[in-house]
């Protein structure tokens, strides 16, 4: 497996950009974490990858890191804040859906698991948010 992931072969893989609609809050939240990562150093390589497991909001490298990133608003508090939605099914499906990415780029690098959440409108950006218990994504 290669040790590099380069971001022009991954783009040519996905694009999941929906042109003439008006963005969700999503995809607001979205935007703002690319900016976010991007202001952090990290270099967004894909967004929006879909797999029949699920989704992954933004693939991105931090240095030699590959970064699944899982993004979460909310605009009030009161059902629990933005990182309560990213339980153990969710953490399930991401790991599968990374196993996916890397199976069909090639990428080998070694990987980690952030959120950026949004509450209010404030960003924080939780850096290694969970662990993989799947020796597969470690064996770069």
């Amino acid at each position: 497996m290669p040790s590099s992931c380069h971001p022009t072969v991954v783009q040519a893989n996905i694009s999941n950009v929906v042109k003439g609609k008006d963005p969700t809050q999503g995809q607001v939240a979205e935007d703002d974490a690319c900016r976010l990562l991007r202001g952090s150093g990290y270099e967004i390589i894909a967004r929006n990858w879909r797999t029949r497991q699920g989704e992954i909001d933004i693939v991105a490298r931090d240095g030699s890191t590959l970064v699944f990133v899982e993004v979460k608003s909310r605009s009030r508090s009161s059902f629990g804040g933005p990182e309560t939605a990213v339980d153990s099914g969710k953490q399930r499906r991401l790991v599968a859906a990374a196993r996916d990415f890397l199976g069909r780029t090639g990428c080998g690098l070694p990987v980690r698991f952030d959120v950026v959440t949004f509450l209010e409108g404030r960003p924080r950006l939780h850096r290694d948010a969970f662990q993989a218990d799947d020796p597969c994504l470690h064996d770069s």
